[in-house]
């Protein structure tokens, strides 16, 4: 037994350093990353050709887009944790198997029903890909350098998953119709599964750990209602006794959770990691850059659409500058932090997001003749500070924690960053929902400014937590 676990540490070992290997790994790890995100935004394109062919509603809809949220959400940190303890390796192809299988479910669906149901296996097999895509890179690129340049290359593929989205989504549903969208995934999640099968090695499980069943079941409770409760107020407000009830229920049971992982001796998110400077920085700025930008992927592709008459295909080409830059930025990060540190390149990718967020005012409020083109610049700005800022941020993290701790981690950034999304894509939907039919354009101005406005102080704040990153590499 001792002397197979020790073969394999060997075996482990010298793949990791085989440059070739370790690149196909890294291809793996980045689609895991990149289909999760690229499902997030390939669906919002598709929401109004759902709604024909299956019926549903508004609320329905609404609900194909969020069960894949709440359970991505919710089961994040319990993911990573399994990937501590029982390998990150097999808990990715887990993940890659259960997506892919979902997506196929969602591509033959008869029902909306059906469909929501399957959108919630995708978020479970989201969860696992998120975390522990994540954890295998950093084991297989332990030198802090070369992580860089791979986290450079992860988070590429993520972001410009997301601003594909749309374009590919408008193509597809074009020329094959809205299921396409969902049998999309798998090959990718095929190739990805062959990948990791074929060319990744487990992570070493994390010995003397126990599954901690309360604490992840609090860390469930926590996340979903937040989310739940986010979400229910982009459609009735905050003031609303299920909102407010939702939100209550996330303190009591966060606080739980709290006291729960205080009082273990193994706890599934050890909260002492939040004592390093470079941890709970990273977590915090991930938390604001997404409420920055992820709603903006979904209001503009609705703004286009609905107010500007754009077909989904003209939408989506609308964000082809943006998915450029985001990938130019991603891909030099890694070498601009090897240059500058990584508190240097987040600080500098949070001014230039803000920025962005700033024009993003100036455009509304100036109501200039060419708004789509002078937003799509603004937009790919703020792409380009983001893609600077994400690197920077999620190589510090791995920075911070031992190997052992590398998949909680990534579920903790993973964790603050979706509930950053959901944050910010309801902020932005609410001054969307007040606009009916007969939409005014001084109105449009008055009320879309204003979260914007809101965004700015939100890069404002990710400059700050950027800054108490200290510089590595």
């Amino acid at each position: 037994m001792h002397l197979g676990h020790r073969v394999e540490t060997v075996r482990a070992g010298s793949l990791r350093r085989t440059p070739s290997h370790r690149g196909l790994v890294l291809a793996a790890a980045t689609l895991g990353f990149g289909v999760i995100q690229l499902d997030v935004s390939v669906v919002n394109v598709a929401v109004k050709s759902i709604g024909t062919a299956l019926g549903g509603g508004v609320t329905g809809l609404q609900w194909v887009i969020d069960a894949y949220t709440l359970t991505f959400a919710a089961l994040i940190l319990s993911a990573g944790s399994l990937g501590d303890r029982r390998g990150a390796r097999r808990v990715l192809l887990g993940g890659f198997a259960l997506f892919t299988l979902a997506s196929a479910g969602c591509g033959l669906v008869p029902s909306i029903g059906a469909l929501i149901a399957a959108r919630a296996v995708q978020g479970i097999g989201a969860a696992a890909l998120g975390a522990c895509s994540l954890a295998l890179l950093n084991h297989t690129y332990p030198e802090p350098a070369q992580r860089a340049r791979a986290v450079g290359v992860w988070t590429a593929g993520g972001a410009a998953a997301l601003a594909a989205g749309p374009l590919l989504g408008g193509l597809l549903i074009a020329a094959v119709g809205w299921r396409s969208i969902f049998f999309i995934n798998l090959p990718l999640g095929a190739i990805g599964y062959w990948l990791t099968v074929r060319y990744a090695t487990e992570t070493a499980p994390a010995t003397g750990r126990n599954a901690d069943l309360l604490g992840q079941l609090a860390a469930v409770a926590a996340l979903f209602s937040l989310a739940a409760a986010t979400i229910q107020a982009g459609s009735t407000g905050f003031r609303t006794p299920l909102v407010l009830g939702g939100y209550a229920l996330a303190v009591v049971t966060g606080t739980a959770f709290v006291v729960i992982e205080r009082g273990r001796a193994q706890p599934m998110l050890p909260l002492w990691l939040f004592r390093s400077r470079a941890f709970s920085a990273a977590v915090c700025a991930g938390l604001l850059i997404n409420v920055v930008f992820y709603g903006l992927i979904f209001a503009f592709s609705l703004f286009l659409q609905r107010h500007e008459g754009f077909s989904p295909l003209s939408a989506g080409l609308a964000f082809l500058p943006v998915t450029v830059f985001i990938m130019v930025s991603d891909l030099g990060a890694g070498r601009a932090i090897q240059a500058f540190g990584t508190r240097s390149v987040g600080t500098a990718g949070s001014l230039v997001m803000g920025a962005g967020c700033l024009a993003m005012v100036g455009v509304l409020a100036a109501n200039v003749p060419a708004l789509v083109t002078a937003l799509v610049a603004a937009l790919t700005v703020t792409g380009f500070g983001i893609g600077l800022a994400v690197t920077a941020i999620t190589s510090a993290l791995l920075g911070s924690v031992d190997e052992s701790r590398s998949g909680i981690a990534s579920g903790a950034l993973t964790a603050f960053r979706q509930t950053g999304s959901v944050l910010g894509g309801r902020l932005v939907r609410l001054p969307v929902r007040r606009y009916g039919r007969h939409w005014r354009p001084r109105s449009r101005i008055r009320d879309l400014s204003r979260p914007h406005s809101g965004r700015g102080c939100g890069c404002a704040m990710a400059t700050v937590r950027c800054r108490s990153i200290r510089t590595t590499g």
